[in-house]
């Protein structure tokens, strides 16, 4: 028999677009004789929905589509579709109003209803502000025209990832996992909506290969593709035989369709032909990933707000380069202006490492300088600034500057302003609020410097696309005469393992310390990250990439005398 994996990009609220989707994958899956098609969590109305799931005409429609859905599939067909359900108890036990649920649909009808036992509530995840949990095991029968049955345990998203031998830990009492190995289900299928970080695809991989060997059960693993927000899906679905192997693997970062066949006879997942159908394994490219996750983060944070085209600064630095670079893939070359605003402080190879980035991309620019801008704000401010030597405020004033030429053009042209600071400046405040940091999306906020430049040299590993000299150049704001990024951080190498440490590891200062770094920098590292939270609080929206990023899953306070990073010195 064939069972098929649906991994589409919802969007979120799009009910009749979302249904579309599922609709045409099933259409295909039955010119293919599949008898089991399975679509991502949410699938119907894309993940997550944060607080649209507060508005009950919201969950009506939701139902109401539901319905329709089922009306129109194949009917022979089954299909499990991610959808949201009401508990009709809530108000007699005081329990969450919705389930995080998976519907059979066939014949026409939505024939069963399971809902998600673990409901993840760290990091990007706030299940428990929604949903209740569900309180048993998730079993349905496939019944074949063969006249065979197929017993399979449907799981959604976290009740997987509960495995304590994998992890050494365990964050939930239960295991759903478990739970159905031991009700001798067939098969076991987990629809999921499992946001990216750099290495996550291999490490989902490897958690359930030892699942599945542990159980000695085969899994077929749904996951949604594109990007909500903030949050990358890369897909990498997949099924696993009884033996952990990779039977077939979808692609990542893209919609994919992909059938697997059951074999009746041995109860397993097998290859469909003798030549290629089990997934080999390739080589591991974690630049190449980090790229497509970013590419994919701008193509659709455009496409699902309502932007064709987008604006950036282009300083002649390796930041606005690389972004640059990834909107140009994203959204085409004739969709990208880059915008070169030169002051009195900038050198000549910023313009000319920015034009002749511009070439190699064969984007559009436009030069505007900034000088009588910068004239006309000192005059304005000479009076209440008599007396007073020129310091960062007159710094900052030139970002500003900047950053307002670009939000008019963005007003303007109806343009989507792409923001181009790193990690590394994000987490120190080495940015100026209401200047470079205008925008309405971040592209690589949660890209350290060195990974900055070690996209930049991955790119430029065919041709050159990124200048020479804005990869070997020194770092460089460019507000003041000779100004260095190190006049002011750490060499690059040392900051971003201080950070890496410090946020990703959640080390102390002590702790990090004892690695071999300069007491006096560290403590300094700490403080300007702390210091610099309300500028984060006020940045736009940030791809994420990492395990612990500046976005959704960061809550650190503003106002605090000691954050949870000086908790030990």
């Amino acid at each position: 028999m064939k069972i098929a994996i649906a991994q589409l990009n919802p969007t979120i609220g799009d009910l009749v677009g979302n249904s579309a989707q599922i609709l045409v994958a099933a259409e295909q899956c039955f010119e293919q004789k599949v008898s089991l098609l399975i679509t991502s969590e949410l699938s119907l109305c894309g993940y997550p929905p944060r607080d649209l799931l507060l508005h009950d005409d919201f969950i009506k429609e939701m139902a109401i589509s539901l319905e329709k859905l089922a009306q129109a599939l194949p009917k022979e067909l089954a299909v499990l579709v991610g959808t949201v359900e009401a508990n009709p108890q809530s108000e007699i036990t005081g329990g969450k109003p919705l389930f995080n649920s998976a519907a059979l649909l066939q014949n026409g009808k939505i024939q069963q209803v399971f809902h998600k036992r673990l409901l993840p509530t760290y990091d990007v995840f706030d299940e428990d502000r929604y949903f209740e949990e569900g309180d048993r095991s998730n079993i349905f029968i496939l019944n074949l025209s063969s006249g065979q049955d197929l017993r399979i345990g449907v799981t959604i998203c976290e009740d997987i990832w509960n495995d304590y031998k994998f992890w050494g830990k365990r964050l939930y009492t239960s295991d759903p996992v478990t739970d159905l190995a031991q009700q001798s289900v067939d098969l076991l299928v987990n629809l999921s909506a499992s946001p990216y970080a750099v290495g996550k695809p291999k490490l989902r991989e490897s958690m359930l290969s030892h699942s599945v060997i542990a159980h000695n059960l085969p899994v077929i693993y749904t996951n949604q593709v594109g990007a909500n927000d903030d949050l990358i899906f890369d897909g990498n679905s997949l099924g696993l035989n009884r033996q952990g192997q990779v039977i077939a693997r979808c692609l990542g970062f893209k919609c994919d369709l992909l059938i697997l066949e059951y074999d009746l006879v041995r109860k397993d997942l097998i290859p469909q032909s003798s030549e290629d159908s089990v997934a080999k394994e390739e080589n591991y490219d974690q630049l190449a990933e980090i790229w497509n996750a970013l590419v994919l983060g701008v193509q659709d944070y455009g496409k699902k707000c309502g932007f064709k085209k987008v604006v950036l600064g282009l300083s002649g630095g390796i930041d606005s380069a690389l972004v640059a670079a990834i909107a140009t893939e994203a959204l085409g070359n004739t969709n990208v202006l880059g915008v070169l605003m030169p002051s009195p402080y900038s050198s000549d190879h910023s313009i000319s490492d920015a034009l002749e980035l511009a070439k190699n991309l064969e984007i559009s620019t436009e030069i505007i300088p900034i000088a009588p801008m910068m004239s006309a704000f000192d005059c304005a401010l000479a009076k209440i600034f008599t007396g007073l030597e020129d310091d960062v405020t007159e710094e900052n004033l030139q970002s500003r500057i900047r950053g307002n030429l670009l939000m008019a053009i963005a007003n303007k042209f109806g343009h989507l302003l792409l923001s181009t600071g790193n990690k590394s400046e994000m987490s120190v405040g080495y940015c100026t609020l209401y200047g470079d940091m205008n925008g309405g999306l971040a592209v690589i906020s949660d890209v350290l410097k060195t990974r900055v430049y070690a996209l930049c040299e991955w790119l430029n590993r065919d041709r050159e696309i990124i200048p020479k000299n804005i990869l070997t150049k020194s770092p460089s704001a460019e507000l003041k005469p000779n100004q260095i990024d190190q006049d002011s951080l750490p060499e690059y190498e040392i900051l971003d393992d201080i950070l890496e440490k410090l946020i990703s590891d959640r080390l102390s200062i002590s702790q990090i310390i004892q690695t071999g770094h300069d007491p006096q920098v560290v403590k300094r590292i700490v403080q300007l990250v702390n210091r610099a939270e309300f500028k984060r609080r006020q940045a736009p929206p940030g791809l994420k990439i990492s395990d612990r990023a500046f976005g959704s899953g960061w809550r650190m306070p503003i106002a605090s005398k000691r954050t949870s990073l000086e908790s030990s010195s």
